[in-house]
């Protein structure tokens, strides 16, 4: 479903990724792991369009997106979640969701919802109830996001990104800043969502015991290139790897 492809993104002379391929099956779940300043973020935002690669392609489905803007992107299936939460705190969990949806959907008259004038109608209303309950936010629906705490705003994230029904879901280093608890939590609803709904799924993740929880299959990066492909036990054991993660030669 995503092809990756020769990607290669520097910042002034410094080379962030360089001739990065990977590929994401329909309903796989892959995990992208590596060092602090690898180049799995700057990976994320060429495939989501938030920077524009200097050389390789993003193909959806066999078709180049490497020139589409982010929403249209969006709008083609993809879903993200960003390592810093990015949240609306005086707007309830329920307001979330409905203005993801009215933002995706073509035909939303955004403006009259600015102006009051209109309301979510009977499919928007289920499509958000259903996945409050996939999460377990429905006790938290009309509550303002400023009063949660960061598990809960992290579920928040999560729920506005799969409300629109992804086929491909990004999302970056998922379990920052919660403890050893939230953390398997989150992992068990990952994994639970994206088998259930059948999406695609690239995962960035420092904790790598979420990641063996949540993935089918891995990509290690070390300093711009990837290193490592397979299973999480057979690139755990290549010697690049344990040189990138444990400095061992």
């Amino acid at each position: 479903m995503l092809a990756v492809r020769g990607l290669t993104k520097s910042f002034g002379a410094t080379p962030a990724v360089a001739e990065v391929d990977l590929e994401v099956a329909a309903g796989e779940s892959v995990g992208l792991v590596g060092p602090n300043g690898a180049g799995k973020t700057t990976v994320f935002n060429c495939i989501f369009g938030q920077v524009r690669p200097d050389a390789g392609a993003v193909e959806l489905d066999g078709r180049d997106i490497g020139r589409l803007p982010t929403w249209r992107r969006a709008r083609l299936g993809i879903g993200r979640t960003y390592q810093r939460l990015e949240v609306f705190p005086e707007m309830t969990v329920r307001d979330h969701l409905v203005v993801a949806l009215r933002v995706h959907r073509r035909g939303a008259r955004l403006w009259r919802d600015l102006l009051g004038l209109s309301a979510p109608d009977r499919e928007e209303l289920a499509a958000v109830d259903s996945t409050l309950g996939a999460l377990g936010l429905v006790d938290l629906g009309n509550v303002p996001v400023a009063a949660l705490g960061l598990g809960a705003c992290r579920l928040v994230e999560l729920a506005r990104a799969v409300v629109t029904g992804p086929r491909l879901l990004l999302t970056d280093e998922p379990s920052s800043g919660l403890d050893e608890h939230e953390t398997g939590e989150l992992a068990r609803l990952l994994r639970s969502l994206q088998l259930s709904r059948g999406m695609g799924m690239l995962l960035v993740e420092h904790d790598l015991a979420m990641v063996e929880a949540v993935v089918d299959r891995v990509v290690v990066m070390d300093l711009g290139r990837v290193v490592a492909s397979g299973s999480f036990h057979e690139v755990m054991r290549a010697p690049a790897v344990q040189r990138a993660y444990l400095g061992v030669p």
